[in-house]
């Protein structure tokens, strides 16, 4: 394909975002629009790590689609300049649901068009004006991370992992809390994988008070047969590393978080639980552990997720977005 033919995309950014560094706890938002944007053959990826103030003229008559890292103010220049002048499409990932309040205002200031992220649609115009349009794009599995993995026969099958954000149960916190952020804080939005903590059969691991970040999550989920990917409003991306590497995963599935959108079977490519039986889900599985039914699922979860939430796939649905807008 010649270079006129490509699609040319400005990614505008902060300079000092950490999650587009390469050097955070959390390197999957780096692997997507730093590594897995310019491998695409369809695209010409310009990037503009940017100070305060980013004066968007410079991009006229240069660039067919405007990328922004997010629609939130974090890890973006406080101001762009020119960019309502400008007649190039724009683009927005989804900040976190928590950020959306505040997030909104910036819709009209730096004209975004589209918007897009793993959030289903419906979850997002929970959020969001109906005006707004976004499309689902599962993306943040980083394939080469999870190519290889450990057998699932010599790991740890007398417990579970669960790991991530948690919930402060102190009473004062909670308090605290629910007067700071009534609905956005760990508390709230990951009650059950709070509760799985009271568990003496289960492992847990915090955010960052372990070795396995950056780059190296995998090899944490790799040492266990099963792990727990649960959020009491929406799935998050643990909902495809934990089967990525092999595990059965335990995946909160709720009226309330709607994930049937992922397409995982109940025990097929995962098993799902909720707050009334997750205790259940998990004694059978720990007096069963041998059973090859086991292995299968964690197979099934694996040949899934590599298929279905690879960065790379995820850059071709984000290229229907921007063919559309520019067509």
């Amino acid at each position: 394909m010649l270079e006129e033919e490509k699609i040319k995309v400005a990614v505008i950014y902060k300079k000092d975002n950490l999650y587009l560094s390469g050097k955070c706890y959390d390197n999957t938002y780096y692997h997507f629009f730093i590594k897995a944007l310019p491998r695409n053959k369809r695209l010409s990826i310009t990037f503009f790590p940017t100070e305060e103030i980013f004066d968007a003229k410079i991009l006229k008559n240069k660039f067919d689609i405007i990328l922004l890292w997010s629609n939130s103010s974090y890890g973006m220049p406080k101001e762009i300049l020119g960019i309502n002048d400008l007649d190039i499409p724009v683009i927005a990932r989804c900040s976190d649901p928590g950020d959306a309040k505040k997030s909104i205002k910036n819709h009209k200031e730096w004209k975004i068009n589209f918007y897009f992220d793993f959030y289903s649609e419906e979850f997002f115009h929970e959020l969001y004006p109906k005006k707004f349009k976004y499309k689902t794009i599962f993306y943040t599995l980083e394939s080469s991370l999870f190519q290889k993995v450990n057998p699932f026969s010599p790991r740890i099958k007398t417990s579970i992992l669960n790991s991530g954000n948690v919930g402060n149960t102190k009473f004062i916190s909670k308090i605290i809390n629910d007067i700071r952020n009534p609905k956005w804080n760990s508390y709230r939005c990951k009650v059950l994988r709070t509760k799985c903590n009271e568990l003496p059969y289960v492992d847990y691991s915090s955010t960052l008070d372990h070795k396995f970040v950056n780059d190296n999550y995998s090899e944490l989920l790799q040492k266990y047969q099963a792990a727990i990917a649960a959020d009491t409003y929406t799935p998050v991306q643990k909902y495809w590393e934990i089967p990525a590497a092999g595990c059965v995963t335990f995946m909160e599935m709720t009226k309330k978080n709607k994930g049937e959108y992922l397409g995982f079977v109940d025990n097929e490519s995962a098993i799902f639980i909720d707050e009334d039986n997750y205790t259940e889900k998990f004694r059978e599985y720990l007096k069963s552990s041998d059973d090859e039914k086991w292995r299968k699922i964690a197979e099934n979860g694996r040949k899934y997720a590599l298929e279905k939430f690879s960065n790379d796939k995820g850059v071709e649905s984000l290229i229907q977005i921007m063919e559309e807008l520019i067509h």
